[in-house]
């Protein structure tokens, strides 16, 4: 038995720092997630490129979210795009995101998936381009990584 203890995962979520839909998702995901489980970068951050790159992902393409169940630990091939990220963000948060987590993980894959694409390939027209402004909440600043 080890002396040390031993370290949660730090679980990441990596997302298109410029769309507007997917930063709204990542505030409602930092207000459901109560207890600060899940960080966040900007697929654009240097954090996450080098991430991107670690792993032979594409560096350039911003139209997938890319869950890191565990930032500390990043196992090559440890990862999940698309709607299996956001599920797993999901569940990670607990409460009503997990259950939301869970009926969102109820519909196929290639379902979700196909649904993600067509809103990836709108969601610039619909929800534009993210302006930055500040946090609402200036603790979530830390639950950044770039």
């Amino acid at each position: 038995m080890s002396n040390h203890p031993e370290k949660s995962p730090l679980p990441v979520l990596l997302f298109d720092g410029t769309c507007g839909l997917c930063n709204r998702s990542v505030r409602l995901l930092l207000r459901m997630d109560r207890h600060a489980r899940i960080h966040f970068a900007p697929l654009q951050s240097e954090p996450a490129q080098a991430y991107l790159r670690s792993q032979g992902l594409p560096t350039e393409d911003f139209d997938s979210m890319v869950f890191v169940p565990d930032w500390t630990n990043p196992s090559q091939g440890h990862y999940l795009l698309r709607t299996n990220g956001v599920v797993a963000a999901l569940r990670v948060c607990g409460g009503l995101a997990k259950a939301m987590g869970t009926v969102l993980g109820i519909i196929p894959t290639s379902w979700r998936n196909a649904g993600y694409k067509v809103i990836a390939r709108w969601r610039y027209r619909i929800w534009g381009e993210w302006q930055a402004c500040p946090l609402p909440k200036p603790e979530w600043t830390k639950r950044f990584l770039a």
